[in-house]
């Protein structure tokens, strides 16, 4: 199969928001989306079942999301039997087969993911633009200012200077309470008598989707032990 498409938009497992910028200008006509579920990201980091197919789930539903609106989604599935396994052999390919002009993606949280699918779009010289993940209420570029000639760098320090610079948390130029954090006691115990009143956890019914996950993450943790 070749087609030429105009951008193909990564879009990466923590990512799944429809509102997100980066998808602000998609074009069906010409735009298509990219998402792979691969085992390097699913045993990178040592992770129980549970959340593994929680995560999977939550994938495919956004994918199927999508889907509904008519947007092109190129989907790959952890026992797809062409899945290579990485993120980066399954972008090499999807730009293969579907030529995209450009690449564009939310800047991934993973510094090891960023790296390798720059190195991706690099080698294909491919322009990829990275915006902004709109769910933090900093950038990158602005804890580079903050670390910049710093000896040392304790995050609480970034912390109250967002504050500070948000006005979150503040009254006027003194944090909320009188303190900056209350680490220390959030550190005690609940005491003889417990937490007090806690909620009812909230609850969903299993669909086909999350099922056929479920069923997916217990057969590969019996092929590979250990790995998810």
């Amino acid at each position: 199969m070749s087609s030429t498409t105009r951008n193909l938009i990564l879009i990466l497992g923590d990512q799944l928001d429809e509102f997100a910028t980066v998808l602000h200008r998609f074009d069906p006509t010409q735009d298509k989306i990219w998402m792979a579920e691969v085992m390097e990201e699913s045993s990178h980091v040592t992770s129980s079942k549970q959340r593994t197919a929680f995560f999977l789930s939550a994938m495919r539903h956004f994918a199927a999301l999508l889907k509904n609106k008519a947007w092109s989604v190129i989907y790959t599935e952890l026992n797809d039997p062409q899945n290579t396994g990485s993120l980066a052999r399954e972008l090499e390919k999807a730009i293969q087969t579907y030529q995209p002009q450009a690449l564009k993606m939310t800047a991934p949280g993973d510094y090891r993911v960023l790296q390798n699918l720059r190195s991706v779009a690099k080698q294909k010289q491919l322009p990829l633009v990275i915006e902004d993940d709109t769910h933090f209420f900093t950038t990158v570029r602005e804890f580079s200012q903050h670390a910049k000639d710093r000896k040392q760098l304790r995050l609480e320090y970034f912390y109250r200077e967002l504050r500070q610079k948000t006005g979150i948390l503040m009254e006027g130029k003194k944090p909320v309470g009188g303190k900056w954090n209350f680490d220390s006691e959030n550190r005690s115990s609940f005491g003889k008598n417990g937490p007090g009143f806690i909620p009812a956890p909230c609850q969903f019914a299993i669909d086909t989707t999350t099922q056929e996950v479920i069923n997916l993450v217990n057969e590969k943790l019996a092929l590979h032990p250990g790995t998810l």
